[in-house]
C-alpha cells in the first residue's frame, strides 16, 4: 500500500510550533465547514474565520483552495484508515468493522461539501481513486484479518469486494438512513 505524503508541517519538523497548530486549526475548520456545506462553494474567508486566523495566514499555508481540499482529503483519509486498528484494541472484529463502515459513511460526506474543489484536485492527479482504494483496502484488509483469525468474519472475502460494495452503498442509497442499514446488511453478509 502506498503511503499517504506527510503534510507540510510534519515534513518540516522546525516549523514553529504555533505555524504547526494554525495549520492543524485551518485543516480541522475546513473539514467541519465542508461536511456542514450544502450545494454552494464554501468562502475561503469562512474556513478562515472558523479557524481563528486571517485569511493571508490561510493562504501562506494553503495557497489554493484546492491544496486545502487535498490536505482535508488526505487527512480524512489518514484518520479513518488509522481507525480500523484502534478499533480494534477494544471491540470485536465485526462491531469493529460496523463502526468503521459508519465512519466511513461520515468521511463520504465530508467530500460533499468539497465536491467541486476534490474534482480539481482528482483531475490534476494529486489525489486518485486507485490511492484512495488501496489506502481503504489496508485497513479493511486489518478488520477481516482479525475476524478471520478469530471465526468471526467470512475467511473468503477480499477488501476490494468490501470497499467496491461500501461505495456502490453510498452511491446507491436515497439517503443516510437507507445507507446506514445497507451497511449493516454488508457487515451481516460478512459475518
Amino acid at each position: 500500500m502506498e503511503a499517504i505524503p506527510f503534510s507540510d508541517s510534519e515534513r518540516r519538523p522546525g516549523a514553529r510550533k504555533d505555524a504547526q497548530r494554525n495549520r492543524q486549526r485551518i485543516i480541522d475548520a475546513a473539514t467541519r465547514v465542508l461536511t456542514a456545506a450544502g450545494p454552494d462553494p464554501v468562502k475561503i474567508e469562512d474556513i478562515a474565520r472558523e479557524a481563528g486566523v486571517g485569511v493571508g495566514t490561510l493562504y501562506r499555508n494553503f495557497p489554493s483552495r484546492e491544496a486545502l481540499v487535498e490536505e482535508v482529503y488526505r487527512s480524512e483519509l489518514t484518520r479513518l484508515c488509522a481507525l480500523a486498528g484502534q478499533l480494534l484494541a477494544d471491540r470485536s472484529p465485526a462491531d469493529a468493522l460496523r463502526e468503521w463502515m459508519h465512519r466511513y459513511q461520515d468521511f463520504v460526506a465530508t467530500k460533499h461539501g468539497m465536491a467541486e474543489a476534490l474534482r480539481a484536485v482528482i483531475a490534476s492527479g494529486a489525489i486518485s481513486s486507485g490511492q484512495t482504494r488501496a489506502h481503504l483496502d489496508g485497513a479493511i484488509a486489518t478488520i477481516l484479518e482479525a475476524g478471520r483469525a478469530d471465526g468471526s468474519l467470512r475467511a473468503d472475502v477480499q477488501p476490494a469486494d468490501v470497499s467496491a460494495s461500501m461505495a456502490g452503498i453510498m452511491l446507491a442509497a436515497a439517503d443516510v438512513a437507507q445507507a446506514t442499514r445497507m451497511l449493516q446488511l454488508l457487515v451481516d453478509g460478512l459475518r
